[in-house]
């Protein structure tokens, strides 16, 4: 996994089934439009409204759909270590190559206790395990110092951080310096920021609606202009805004459908946004366009 990640909205029909193939075709697009990796059954994937079956079945869309070089980071977290388990085995089945695992949600669990988790999900898991730290949906964060240590696994191979914490991530960074550990930023606003403190990429919800500009964010670093890095990203913050913290899932697939991408409709108990809101978004894209 490296540069530019897709965690992949999931099209539904308007009886609240899967689209398999409008997912194909998104999947498709993304990727020809600039992304390096696709992360299916990811939140902003609407997974946790998901059968297991889905998962599985979203997954195998998702690596069917695109060449066999676009690696396939698949979900798999859940709060319990077994289902976790079985999860990541299923979808390695159905053709990912690693296991993004979220931070184990619901109860509380400190900081040893996250460890001793992952440590087992990672023992049993057939894929590279990918830690998962998103606060705001789970109340807690992964430690710099715990994330140090869970590196050291074999098959831990890296992390996505969606704490938008820049400091914290930059303390992840030096704690992770000494391994072979891929780190990742989830939050598309301080996407160019992150890239300059030592990010290997970032999965963003932002490149479902626009990924050509997420992927110039990339591209202006490669080419060590971090300055336009940093010019092109502040072009996106309003929208990014819109589609993560203001209006979430809903919001997001309504730029996208601006765009005519095939978003699909939400699941329930996610609703629409109104027209109003629809509209705003729409020119909010339209502004992030080149």
């Amino acid at each position: 996994m490296h540069g530019l990640g897709v965690p992949l909205a999931t099209p539904f029909e308007d009886d609240g089934a899967v689209d398999h193939a409008a997912l194909a075709d998104l999947a498709a697009w993304v990727v020809e439009a600039g992304a390096d990796f696709l992360v299916p059954c990811g939140s902003n994937s609407e997974a946790e409204l998901l059968t297991a079956a889905e998962r599985a079945a979203v997954v195998e869309t998702v690596a069917d759909a695109v060449p066999g070089d676009v690696p396939v980071l698949a979900g798999t977290g859940s709060p319990g270590l077994r289902e976790t388990v079985e999860a990541t085995r299923a979808a390695a089945d159905a053709g990912a190559d690693g296991a993004l695992v979220v931070t184990p949600f619901y109860y509380d669990h400190d900081q040893d206790g996250l460890a001793a988790y992952y440590r087992a999900v990672a023992d049993a898991s057939p894929l590279p395990v990918y830690l998962y730290s998103v606060p705001k949906y789970t109340g807690v964060a992964l430690e710099p110092e715990t994330v140090g240590a869970l590196a050291a696994h074999g098959n831990v191979a890296g992390m996505k951080d969606s704490s938008g914490d820049l400091a914290a991530f930059q303390r992840t960074r030096t704690a992770t310096a000494d391994a072979d550990f891929e780190l990742f930023v989830g939050s598309g606003g301080v996407f160019a920021a992150a890239l300059d403190a030592g990010a290997d990429g970032g999965v963003l919800a932002l490149a479902n609606v626009v990924p050509e500009r997420a992927g110039e964010i990339r591209d202006r670093h490669v080419a060590g202009d971090d300055a336009a890095a940093r010019e092109c990203n502040r072009r996106v913050l309003e929208l990014n805004t819109a589609v993560t913290a203001t209006h979430g899932v809903p919001g997001l697939k309504a730029a996208m459908r601006s765009r005519g991408l095939p978003a699909g409709t939400v699941r329930s108990p996610h609703r629409p946004v109104d027209e109003e809101t629809a509209a705003d978004l729409a020119a909010l894209v339209e502004d992030a366009l080149p």
